[in-house]
């Protein structure tokens, strides 16, 4: 048998400004506290009010905390290149099939 929904309905005024309050209920459900932003979602035929996301990334403080890539963009891309040489090689070796001698490998 399906899981019974509950529904429950809460209504609030416009006021001239047009701002609304949130009753407490929905603000303790989305855990939400003054001065906190919500978005207004509209999905099809339904609008959704939820917390708003923040807009900073939240690994931004990480950002630099390991420093460079040892080489900068050229040894990236060749490390990246020698991961997809090597997958290819497993491939291969999953396949029971030898390399073809077109084929580049290290």
């Amino acid at each position: 048998m399906g899981k019974e929904v509950k529904m429950a309905r809460y209504s609030s005024t416009i006021s001239s400004k047009g701002q609304v309050t949130v009753p407490q209920e929905i603000r303790n459900r989305l855990g939400l506290a003054t001065g906190d932003r919500v978005d207004f979602v509209i999905e099809g035929d339904r609008t959704v009010i939820r917390p708003a996301r923040s807009g900073s990334n939240p690994f931004e403080k990480y950002r630099g905390i390991l420093g460079t890539f040892p080489g900068g963009k050229k040894e990236i891309n060749a490390w990246v290149s020698d991961l997809r040489d090597d997958e290819s090689r497993m491939e291969d070796l999953r396949e029971g099939s030898r390399p073809s001698r077109g084929r580049h490998h290290k």
